[in-house]
């Protein structure tokens, strides 16, 4: 399933791309075509994602809310950027992000599709991938598109989403009321102080809250497993027998990954790599987490084989050595 990062890069592509034109709606599938009449040829006015949910505000006043869930995914076409994060910001956020940007065949950090054959699509989703070209724009549906958006140079085609709705200011508000906050989006101290009061309240494992929605947004279980490790926090301790200090900790440690995640388009959760390191990881999944998906191998720091349990249904990883310290509780 996509985690935070990747739908605030989607909710950027649809900044750069889309906002401030007129978008025809449609859906190929069929399933959503009295939604999309909706706002079928009207100007979008703005794009933004919190947590796992997207949300594109149109000039009539709807909104179209999109959850990924498992199986969703974006496809792009047409005059796009390959990474409309370091594009919306002039190129501007630093060497970091620029050793992760997406390049095409010609070695260029765009997808410029001017001309025939037209270039590639980027399917963006949990990763992100270049797809085959085409010839024509805007270029047939592959597959069940449930909607369309299609300005006169870029086309967005979205098919597999938990959710697609068509909704009012109202109902966009109930939706993020019910979800904890954002580090991107919430003023930093009130999304501080709403994560750690959140968290201390709970007799829950701080290893099930972090995959709680309602508690924070954007986490899954990658991230899940690698900030437990990063914090070497133990997955079973109740939220509230925690350290407020280490609360505030894992916080803070989100809000970076979250921000390496989007400038990367990678859920790159190790410090300290090397150049041919970094580049390693970057290009491969194995090279770039800590316990996530290692299940037998060596802890990369005392060499414990990594655990793997399921934990409300999903498959949490973590080092029985270095996160079952005997301090970890408050007093």
């Amino acid at each position: 399933m996509p985690e935070g990062h990747s739908v605030h890069r989607i909710a950027r592509q649809f900044a750069l791309h889309f906002v401030g034109k007129k978008v025809a709606v449609s859906s190929p599938q069929g399933r959503f075509a009295g939604d999309a009449s909706k706002i079928d040829g009207r100007l979008m006015t703005e794009a933004k994602a919190v947590g796992k949910q997207m949300f594109l505000e149109f000039d009539n006043g709807l909104w179209l809310r999109v959850h990924l869930g498992i199986y969703g995914a974006w496809d792009f076409a047409g005059d796009i950027t390959a990474d409309a994060t370091t594009a919306s910001a002039g190129g501007r956020m630093g060497q970091t992000n620029m050793k992760g940007t997406i390049l095409d065949s010609r070695g260029e950090d765009s997808l410029h599709s001017i001309g025939a054959p037209r270039v590639t699509r980027l399917r963006m989703s949990e990763q992100e991938k270049i797809e085959p070209g085409y010839d024509t724009f805007p270029p047939d549906p592959i597959g069940a598109v449930r909607v369309r958006l299609l300005s006169e140079d870029t086309v967005a085609d979205l098919r597999g989403p938990t959710a697609c709705e068509v909704i009012t200011p109202a109902e966009v508000q109930a939706a993020i009321d019910k979800l904890g906050p954002d580090p991107l989006i919430d003023p930093p101290k009130r999304g501080e102080e709403r994560f750690v009061a959140a968290v201390l309240k709970k007799s829950t494992p701080i290893g099930l809250l972090l995959m709680d929605q309602s508690i924070v947004s954007g986490i899954g279980n990658v991230y899940r497993a690698e900030l437990l490790f990063r914090a070497r926090l133990d997955p079973h301790i109740p939220g509230k027998r925690l350290p407020e200090a280490t609360v505030r900790a894992l916080w803070k440690d989100w809000k970076k990954l979250l921000t390496i995640g989007v400038q990367t388009g990678q859920m790159l959760t190790m410090d300290g790599l090397g150049k041919k390191q970094y580049e390693a990881a970057l290009a491969n999944r194995d090279d770039r987490h800590w316990v996530y998906h290692r299940t037998g191998l060596p802890c990369r720091v005392c060499g414990t084989p990594i655990v793997m349990e399921m934990a409300a249904g999903r498959k949490l990883y973590y080092c029985p050595f270095d996160q079952t310290a005997p301090d970890q509780t408050a007093p």
